[in-house]
């Protein structure tokens, strides 16, 4: 599962990305990777442990939640 969202505002000079993604790991857990970051820019990247995909799947949805709230959009989706 992976989402690209992004927040644009041009007068406050606002171009900022929130990418997120879910991948097994090599011990059997599973990781939410996050990057954010400046559009056009390396940005920041958190990794987040957890024991089951639906566990990582569900904190990502959370996460689109909190975003979407702090006016992020949609960049592309795909599940």
């Amino acid at each position: 599962m992976e989402t690209h969202l992004e927040k644009h505002d041009p007068g406050r000079n606002v171009a900022r990305y929130y990418r997120m993604s879910v991948h097994p790991n090599l011990f059997g857990e599973w990781t939410l990777q996050r990057e954010w970051g400046r559009i056009g820019q390396g940005g920041r990247v958190r990794l987040d442990l957890f024991r089951s995909e639906a566990e990582a799947e569900r904190a990502l949805s959370v996460l689109e939640g909190v975003k979407q709230r702090r006016a992020y959009e949609y960049a592309g989706v795909s599940h």
